[in-house]
């Protein structure tokens, strides 16, 4: 495994992040403490996890996934061990289970991390994320800002900002971080810690060869503002392994479970999956490796937050690390990009 630090910290992490929002639904405790032992055992020290997994989320399952790395922790006395982050979920309409006050107040914040760390099992988190932002953005596979004037969202990042330093006094948490923000919120962040207000350490944002919209604005923030990146579905729901190729519909995996989660599966999305399969086969490596180690290898990624729901594929993720592209394999991808921008978004 290869090691690296949160930036502005001492915290050292894994470049391979095990996620884990498939647990509870997809893959039950026995299923999530095989991931973790296999994990821990190849060097992984760093865990993803939210309040509102499993995912998809429902109010059966809401909180499943923080359970299941609890009774973990508790099984095997190694809190210790472990790099844990934790996300409290922004404003949706379907997710009132969760909180009926969905929002970044002092008393939804409050109430999300209590929750979280009763759930896990520990004390404090070293990580805790802010999973999507208040206001209206073009995020989760949208690809265009639509503004609406009759928003109701008013500018609050500083009071987001204290409540949080506010848990990291008290020792609940050590640093903080966000997810699925926009380079808006991003310095508007980093305005208020120019300020004097604690610095968002990392981001977490989706990332992959379908959806490298990113590297427009947010990859330039991350680099001269030494903010840590770190993406999620870096196989763009399993699409990029190929199994969806040929209009195959295999059992049991996630698009064809929840046909809803087609954020990468539009035609164009799998014209360029196809296009990578074949470089990919060209140079005889597996789609899901040349895919992983493409993330693995920017400059700009700080940790790569990989799922499975099967050992065989979290075994051949995280071999990943081992792997470095070419600059002829990297040409070739940047090839397929240049043609096919960001299908997915």
């Amino acid at each position: 495994m290869k090691y690296t630090k949160l930036p502005n910290t001492n915290i050292k992490v894994s470049k391979i992040c095990l996620g884990t929002m498939t647990w509870g639904e997809q893959n039950n405790e026995t299923d999530g403490h095989e991931q973790l032992d296999y994990a821990l055992e190849k060097g992984i020290n760093f865990i993803d996890t939210a309040e509102m997994y499993a995912v998809p989320a429902s109010p059966k399952t809401q909180g499943k996934t923080e359970e299941i790395i609890g009774t973990w922790f508790a099984k095997n006395n190694n809190r210790d061990q472990v790099i844990l982050a934790s996300k409290i979920s922004g404003p949706s309409r379907g997710f009132t289970h969760i909180r009926e006050q969905l929002d970044f107040s002092k008393a939804s914040l409050e109430d999300a991390l209590h929750k979280s760390l009763q759930r896990l099992q520990t004390d404090y988190l070293d990580l805790y994320q802010l999973h999507w932002p208040e206001r209206n953005v073009n995020i989760f596979g949208v690809r265009d800002f639509n503004y609406n004037p009759s928003e109701q969202w008013e500018d609050n990042f500083n009071e987001v900002l204290e409540t949080l330093e506010n848990f990291v006094k008290e020792g609940k948490v050590r640093i903080i971080g966000l997810s699925n923000e926009t380079p808006y919120g991003l310095m508007r962040y980093m305005e208020e810690h120019r300020k004097g207000a604690m610095k968002m350490i990392t981001l977490q944002n989706s990332y992959n060869l379908l959806q490298r919209r990113d590297e427009i604005a947010v990859t330039e923030i991350l680099q001269r503002e030494n903010i840590g990146y770190l993406p999620y579905s870096p196989l763009a729901f399993g699409v990029l392994t190929g199994k969806y190729l040929n209009n195959n519909q295999p059992e049991n995996a996630r698009v064809t479970l929840f046909p809803n989660y087609s954020r990468y599966n539009s035609e164009q999305s799998l014209k360029a999956t196809a296009l990578y399969n074949e470089i990919a086969k060209k140079h005889g490596i597996s789609l899901t490796q040349m895919s992983l180690a493409f993330v693995n290898q920017q400059e700009f990624v700080t940790s790569n937050i990989i799922g499975a729901t099967a050992m065989k594929q979290l075994s051949e993720n995280i071999d990943s690390i081992n792997l470095t592209l070419s600059e002829e394999i990297i040409s070739e991808i940047n090839e397929v990009h240049s043609m096919m921008p960001n299908p997915a978004g």
